[in-house]
């Protein structure tokens, strides 16, 4: 299939700066893939679209405030890091501004001195191997000076780092939000769990990877990018319980569906697992585990327009794109949502 055949035209207006007042009163289309119709409701409303006895499968990853200012120690140069992936202990991967200024055995400074960052080597994705030395606890350094690291479509600041945090975030790694469960609050998930629905959780380390654009013209020859995950028992039998009794599986996001899809075996089932995915979902994919997704609305010619293509069928979700231009509804990381049912 051609990159083309993923693209439609998006005015840059409706892409969300900032997040909706309330979580959980985003908009939100559901597609109905056997009917082929589509309804517009509040995103809180998903209450009535969700079954007791389904399994609601969300993304418990926390969001690493990963963007960090400092200053290099020799010229004083002002330099941008970007977390992207924990080597070992203190040694990281990290995406570096400007790279050219940055070669083995610099040493960066930030937050008046609280966080040293030596480059150990640069790696052949152009990425800096870094080693970071500080008093106290990493994480806790990160919270007080690093910025959450937004898509490069939001161009406005964030006020708020929690709204780029779903209320569930529990396990910190991703270099970005697993944005579909942003709609969330804990009152609805309450509301959830007493209609009888499980709630299941993955870990998926959302990966900058996410943002990376297509670049060949037969999508199938793109290297998906790699993410680290896991999925405990508990977890494993919720969602196994619910395909045995003939119930549904219902992905909160992209991200879980990824997870559910890789472990998956020809009955749909799940066992507990930790590894990496680089499993790329693309229309002609037979879904095993997933029977139902929650996701927002996707870049143009992105994979993640082509794994809702694959579930839902590629003209019917530009049609539901095109329909959403027309309402007004805002687009990706802030924006609205859609449930493919």
């Amino acid at each position: 299939m051609n990159i083309a055949d993923f693209d439609y035209e998006l005015p840059q207006e409706l892409i969300a700066q900032h997040p909706n007042d309330k979580r959980d009163e985003a908009r939100l289309m559901i597609l109905n893939r056997k009917t082929k119709t589509i309804e517009h409701k509040i995103f809180k409303d998903i209450i009535d679209y969700l079954n007791p006895g389904d399994c609601l499968v969300i993304n418990n990853t926390k969001v690493l405030p990963a963007r960090l200012y400092g200053t290099k120690t020799d010229t004083g140069i002002q330099v941008e890091f970007l977390l992207l992936k924990r080597i070992e202990k203190d040694i990281w991967e990290v995406m570096v501004r400007p790279g050219r200024r940055l070669k083995k055995g610099a040493e960066v400074v930030f937050g008046d001195g609280i966080l040293k960052g030596i480059v150990l080597e640069t790696m052949d994705n152009g990425n800096r191997k870094v080693q970071f030395e500080y008093e106290g606890i990493f994480n806790e350094i990160l919270d007080k000076i690093g910025l959450m690291p937004l898509p490069p479509y939001i161009k406005e600041s964030l006020k708020d780092k929690d709204r780029y945090q779903t209320v569930y975030a529990k396990y910190e790694g991703s270099a970005a939000a697993p944005t579909a469960g942003l709609h969330f609050t804990e009152e609805l998930l309450e509301k959830i769990k007493a209609k009888g629905v499980e709630i299941a959780n993955v870990t998926l380390h959302v990966g900058i990877g996410t943002f990376r654009p297509v670049k060949v013209e037969n999508i199938e020859e793109h290297e998906m990018h790699s993410e680290h995950f896991y999925i405990k028992q508990e977890d494993v039998d919720k969602i196994n319980n619910a395909k045995k009794a003939g119930k549904r599986v219902i992905a909160c996001g992209t991200t879980s569906c990824r997870v559910i899809e890789t472990i998956a075996d020809e009955n749909g089932l799940v066992k507990a697992t930790e590894e990496d995915t680089s499993i790329f979902i693309y229309p002609g994919y037979k879904f095993k585990c997933l029977d139902a997704l929650i996701t927002n609305f996707h870049l143009p010619k992105s994979t993640l327009v082509m794994l809702v293509s694959a579930l839902a069928g590629r003209e019917f979700i530009l049609d539901a794109y095109k329909e959403a231009v027309n309402e007004k509804y805002k687009f990706f990381s802030f924006g609205d949502a859609m449930f493919i049912c």
